[in-house]
């Protein structure tokens, strides 16, 4: 059963109780990993396995996701400033035990290439808190594998 969650800003990222930061440097330059994250969100399908379907919806100020396990999200964009960051919020998921979700992409200059930092960060009821903090191996693995599927794509 979907159901919808706090309405919460950028903020949230810098004080929400559950923040997971994961980081990787690819070759990609910084303009080109922005758009694959922000302009080609169809495109999420191709590099990032746990995305099953990926569409902008809103006239591109939201995001419909449909993740492997079922998962299903309606989504707000709360930043598109390119290079720099993508940010979205969660406002409607059917995971149980979510009360607020807001993920950032930041992009840094590395070189020739990007640091991408993506913080997952969230807030739940104490058994979905627990289980948030378990996954963390699983969606630093997640995380690893999409980034260097993304960075595979742009080079070719």
């Amino acid at each position: 059963m979907a159901r919808r969650l706090r309405p919460v800003g950028l903020d949230f990222v810098e004080t929400a109780p559950i923040r997971l930061v994961f980081a990787r440097e690819i070759a990609a330059a910084p303009e080109p990993v922005f758009r694959a994250l922000a302009e080609d969100v169809p495109g999420w399908t191709a590099w990032f396995s746990a995305v099953t379907l990926a569409r902008p919806t809103d006239d591109g100020v939201g995001r419909e996701i449909r993740l492997r396990g079922g998962i299903r999200a309606e989504e707000t964009i709360l930043a598109a400033k390119s290079p720099e960051v993508y940010a979205y919020r969660v406002d409607v998921i059917n995971a149980p035990g979510a009360r607020a979700l807001v993920e950032e992409w930041r992009l840094t200059p590395a070189g020739t290439g990007t640091r991408v930092q993506w913080t997952f960060t969230a807030d739940g009821t104490a058994a979905f808190r627990f289980i948030m903090r378990l996954a963390r191996p699983g969606l630093g693995r997640a995380f690893r594998d999409a980034v260097t599927s993304l960075d595979l794509r742009l080079a070719q």
